[in-house]
């Protein structure tokens, strides 16, 4: 099944409608994938973590519905719907939402 998107035509609906939660676990639908980067959308069920990892490319965390805390290089940053967090390449990184959560993460790679 398709996510519906399509490169250069708009969409009808929110984002976060793109991707739906899972009781206990985390979701992600991949957007957009090419030799530039990707594009993936993710839904944490409440109280999921996304343990603390690096990559090799510049990331950015934007919250499309609920909140999260999300932790770079040991600084933690509340992140609410509609704020985002970029995060360097290399950097340790980790993700937990205490409430049910979406966010697509946007990975650009140099």
């Amino acid at each position: 099944m398709g996510c519906g998107i399509v490169l250069g035509k708009p969409w009808s609906g929110p984002l976060a409608d793109q991707v739906e939660y899972r009781a206990g676990s985390i979701a992600r639908r991949e957007l957009v994938k090419n030799g530039a980067g990707a594009v993936t959308l993710f839904a944490l069920d409440a109280g999921q973590v996304v343990a603390e990892h690096a990559a090799p490319f510049d990331a950015m965390i934007q919250v499309v519905e609920g909140r999260c805390d999300v932790t770079v290089a040991g600084e933690v940053h509340a992140v609410s719907t509609h704020d985002a967090v970029l995060v360097p390449a290399h950097s340790p990184h980790a993700l937990a939402a205490p409430e049910r959560t979406k966010f697509v993460l946007t990975m650009l790679r140099a």
